[in-house]
C-alpha cells in the first residue's frame, strides 16, 4: 500500500526567505510476513513559493511578524493547511542565524512545521544542506570524484566537499553578494558589512557607506572575494586574504577537487549570461558572480551544473526518509518517542579501528551543533559493513564513550545508531563500561548521514524494533 504525505521546507536566509511543499510516496517494501521496511519510493515538489527578501527591522533584528505573514500567505496560495503537513524542516541560515531574535523566529514558525525539525543551521550543517540540495553528492557518487559545492549567498559562502557521495569537508567564508548594498539608481553604497569595511581598510580600497561604487572600485573588491574562494579550494596560492575571510575553520585540502558546482543566489549570476544591470538586486551579487565566472581559478576546473541554485538549501530542508530498525537493539529506559535529534556519522574502517582518530572525529562533529553556549543531544551514527570480533566490540564501545564524553558528563542519554546488525551487543558493552550511569539506546540496521535528523518512535513487535524517521535534510532532485 502506497501512502502520500506532505513535507514542507522553510528557509530563512541572509538574503531570501522561501518555502517548498513536496509530496512523498511511502511504501512498505517488505513481504507480508517480514518486519515492515518503509521507504520513500518517489518524491515530487508540488509548490514553490515566491522568493522574498528576508525582512529585517534593523541590521541585528529579524522582522518576525513579517516573516510569519509571508509563510501564512504562501500556505494560502498553495491551498495547504498546516494540519496536512506530516514532516519537514524550518531552518535559519547564514547571517540571519546570528541575529539576536533568531530563536523567536523559529518559535513563531514552528506551528507551520508541525512536530519536526526546527533548527538554526550552523555553517557546517548549512554547507551540507546546500551541497546535497544542489546535487553535489549525487555527481560525486556517479563520477567517483571529489566535488565541491559553493553555496554563495547574501552573507556567506558555504563550501561542502563530497567524495563518492559522502561529505568529507566543509568551510564557510564571509563572501556574499549582499555584504555591500547599493542603490540601483544612484550607485551609492547604502550598507557595508563590518568584515568588508575592514577588508577595504586593509587593502586601501576607498569605499564607505555613501560612496558611489563605480566599476573600478567594485572590480577591486570582488576580485579579493573571488580570490579568497580560489585560495580555500586550493586553486590559488594561500595568503592571509582567505584566512581573514574564513569564519571558522579552513578546508583540509588533503585531497584534489575534480569538479565544482555553485548554488545560492549568486550562482544564478554565474550560470546566467548577460545580466546587464550590475545592481539590479541592490547589491554586488551580479558583479561578484561575473568575477568568479571569469576568474583564472574557476576556469581551470570542471564546472558542473547544480540541480538547484537559490533554492538548494530549502529543497535540502524539505525531504525525509522513514525506516524501521533491526531487531537486535537495546534500550535501557523507555525514553520514546524521541524527536528531532541531529546526527553525526562516523565511517568504520574495514580493517582496524584507529581509536585516537575516531574519538577526534566524533568530538569534532559534535561541535557542529554547539550553536550556542549549550550542548544539545546528538545521535552517533556508525556506518560500514566490517566484521567485528568480541575485542573489536569492546574497543568500539570505549571509542564511543570517549568521543561522547562531554555529552555523557551532562547526564544526557547515549544514543547510537549502527548500520550493521550489532546494536544489542554494542549496547550491552556500553552499559557495562559506562556502569549504567546514562540511559543508553543502541539500534541497528539504519543508515544515517551527517546533517540528518531522526525521530525514534515507541517500540513495536513486543519491543523488538523501533520505527525511525530519518530526516535526510538534503536529497538530490
Amino acid at each position: 500500500m502506497v501512502e502520500k504525505i506532505l513535507s514542507v521546507g522553510i528557509d530563512v536566509g541572509t538574503t531570501t526567505t522561501q518555502l517548498i511543499f513536496s509530496e512523498l510516496l511511502i511504501e512498505n517494501t517488505a513481504s507480508d510476513f517480514a518486519v515492515p521496511s518503509i521507504k520513500i519510493v518517489d518524491k515530487n515538489i508540488v509548490y514553490r513559493s515566491a522568493i522574498y527578501f528576508t525582512p529585517l527591522i534593523n541590521s541585528m533584528t529579524i522582522d518576525v511578524m513579517r516573516i510569519k505573514q509571508i509563510i501564512e500567505n504562501e500556505y494560502t496560495k498553495a491551498g495547504i493547511n498546516k494540519n496536512q503537513i506530516a514532516t519537514g524542516a524550518v531552518i535559519i541560515t547564514g547571517e540571519t542565524a546570528r541575529k539576536k531574535n533568531s530563536e523567536l523566529v523559529l518559535e513563531s514558525l514552528s506551528e507551520f512545521a508541525g512536530d519536526f525539525v526546527v533548527a538554526t543551521a550552523g555553517p557546517e550543517l548549512e554547507s551540507i544542506l546546500a551541497g546535497r540540495g544542489a546535487g553535489a553528492d549525487i555527481v560525486s557518487e556517479k563520477a567517483h570524484e571529489i566535488v565541491a559545492n559553493l553555496d554563495i549567498g547574501g552573507g556567506t559562502t558555504n563550501i561542502s566537499v563530497f567524495k563518492n557521495g559522502e561529505i568529507i569537508d566543509t568551510c564557510c567564508l564571509d563572501v556574499g553578494g549582499r555584504l555591500v548594498k547599493v542603490d540601483e539608481n544612484t550607485k551609492q553604497i547604502t550598507y557595508l558589512s563590518k568584515k568588508i569595511e575592514k577588508l577595504a581598510e586593509l587593502k586601501k580600497i576607498p569605499i564607505n557607506q555613501g560612496t558611489i561604487l563605480d566599476a573600478e572600485l567594485a572590480k577591486e573588491l570582488v576580485f579579493l572575494l573571488s580570490q579568497a574562494l580560489g585560495e580555500v579550494l586550493g586553486f590559488c596560492e594561500k595568503t592571509e586574504l582567505s584566512t581573514f575571510l574564513i569564519t571558522d575553520k579552513d578546508l583540509k585540502r588533503d585531497y584534489e577537487i575534480n569538479q565544482i558546482m555553485c548554488s545560492g543566489g549568486v550562482a544564478d549570476c554565474i550560470y546566467v549570461e548577460n545580466l546587464k544591470n550590475d545592481f539590479v538586486y541592490g547589491d554586488i551579487g551580479v558583479i561578484l558572480g561575473r568575477e568568479i565566472k571569469n576568474s583564472h581559478w574557476f576556469n581551470q576546473v570542471k564546472v558542473a551544473q547544480a540541480n538547484e541554485t537559490i533554492r538548494a538549501t530549502v529543497i535540502g530542508a524539505g525531504n525525509h526518509t522513514t525506516t524501521i530498525s533491526g531487531s537486535t537493539i537495546l534500550y535501557s529506559e523507555d525514553l520514546f518517542p524521541l524527536k528531532n535529534l541531529p546526527a553525526i556519522n562516523i565511517k568504520l574502517s574495514k580493517t582496524t579501528l584507529v581509536s585516537e582518530k575516531l574519538v577526534s572525529q566524533i568530538r569534532e562533529k559534535i561541535n557542529w551543533f554547539n550553536l550556542s553556549d549549550e550542548q544539545q543531544l546528538v545521535v552517533l551514527s556508525l556506518t560500514g559493513n566490517r566484521q567485528f570480533s568480541f575485542n573489536d566490540i569492546e574497543e568500539l564501545a570505549e571509542i564511543i564513550l570517549l568521543g561522547m564524553k562531554e555529552l555523557l558528563q551532562n547526564n544526557e542519554p547515549l544514543i547510537v545508531v549502527i548500520e550493521k546488525d550489532i546494536g544489542k551487543i554494542v549496547g550491552l558493552m556500553l552499559q557495562k563500561l559506562n556502569q549504567k550511569k546514562n540511559p543508553i539506546i543502541c539500534i541497528d540496521s539504519v543508515k544515517i548521514n551527517d546533517g540528518d535528523y531522526i525521530d525514534i518512535g515507541s517500540p513495536l513487535s513486543n519491543g523488538k524494533v523501533v520505527p525511525v524517521v530519518v530526516k535526510t535534510l538534503a536529497l538530490g532532485y
